[in-house]
Parts: C-alpha cells; structure tokens; sequence
C-alpha cells in the first residue's frame, strides 16, 4: 500500500521530496509541486525564484504559486523545460517569456 502522505512517503527508501511530491500528484491527485532539474533551471532562469536547490525551489514555489494551479505545475514546466529553456541551447528567441526572463537578459539580449 503507497502512502498518500509526505511524511510517510519520505520514510521510505530512496524517496524523495521529488519523489514523494510526484506521488502525490501524479498517483493521488493531491496539490504538490514536484521540482526537478527542469522545474528548478526554469523558474530561477525567469528570475520567479532565486534558489540554489530543486528543494529550496518547491519551498518558495508552494509560497508564491496559488494551490489550484500546483497539480498542473509540474507537467507544463517539465515539459517547457525540456522543449524551449532547455539546459544547453535554450530556445530564446522562441520562448513567450523572453520578454521577462533574467537568463535571456543576461545572456542573449544583452549580447546581441
């Protein structure tokens, strides 16, 4: 039986936050806001966060993001992630959020 609560889910091994978030989610249909690689790289890109682990990035996430919006969260900037501000040869000049994003200013704006 899979536990539907973060507490007991973490007690278990070789699980998680991202894990624990993803089960909630994806298995039990609960707000939480898994933070992978992808979910953490774009958030502190476009400058919503500031932080220095996918942990540190959920913690502030869960604080400024409005709880109705949690479940879809992950899989829209998972997705994002991988297709448009991808780790190496971002898509910038393809990305709706350009416009407001710290990475592209610094990095490519500036630079052309």
């Amino acid at each position: 039986m899979v536990p539907s609560d973060m507490d007991q889910l973490l007690e278990l091994p070789s699980v998680g936050r991202k894990t624990a978030n993803c089960v909630l989610v994806y298995g039990f249909k609960q707000p939480a806001i898994p933070v992978d690689t992808h979910v953490h790289r774009v958030f502190n890109r476009i400058g919503v966060v500031s932080t220095k682990t996918p942990d540190e990035t959920e913690q502030k996430l869960t604080s400024i993001v409005d709880k109705s919006d949690w479940l879809e969260l992950n899989e829209v900037f998972v997705k994002f992630g991988k297709i448009v501000c991808k780790p190496i040869g971002p898509k910038c000049l393809l990305c709706p959020l350009s416009d407001r994003c710290n990475w592209y200013r610094e990095n490519y704006r500036d630079k052309n």
